[in-house]
């Protein structure tokens, strides 16, 4: 009795995961542009831009403005949707995009970039404090 329904109890809760509805390529679009996150390929082009320019010394302005000019933000979002729809459900988007939609997601959206920068830089300092005290320990051991 208790196997049958322990094979019970895993049937439903396989069947209730399965069952989740995939969510749309639009709705998934509609949040990365709502978020911000359909400009990171203008960023992240902006950034390598200058590695380029290394690679290229001798390529006009011109060439780099034109290059600048053909990055579609939509291509990066197209290539994304689908990780997105691996780990998150309709119901989730939707909630994601009503939350984004509210006074506290929009603030969330305008001040992330500065949170993400202070953090990295908080992130940094750490990371220089644990190598002085790893280096320090190791040097008193030797």
């Amino acid at each position: 009795m208790k196997k049958l329904l322990s094979l019970c109890l895993a049937m439903l809760l396989f069947s209730s995961t399965a069952l989740a509805e995939q969510a749309s390529p639009e709705s998934i679009k509609a949040l990365m542009i709502k978020t911000g996150a359909g400009n990171m390929a203008t960023q992240m082009m902006g950034q390598m831009v200058p590695a380029l320019k290394q690679m290229a010394p001798n390529a006009p302005d011109a060439f780099w403005g034109k290059i600048m000019a053909e990055v579609d933000s939509n291509e990066v979002i197209d290539m994304t949707v689908p990780i997105y729809q691996k780990y998150l459900s309709q119901e989730d988007i939707n909630a994601l995009n009503e939350f984004y939609n509210s006074p506290a997601g929009q603030k969330m959206i305008q001040v992330q970039p500065k949170i993400m920068r202070e953090s990295i830089t908080v992130g940094q300092q750490w990371g220089q404090q644990v190598a002085k005290k790893v280096m320090a320990e190791y040097e008193a051991q030797r």
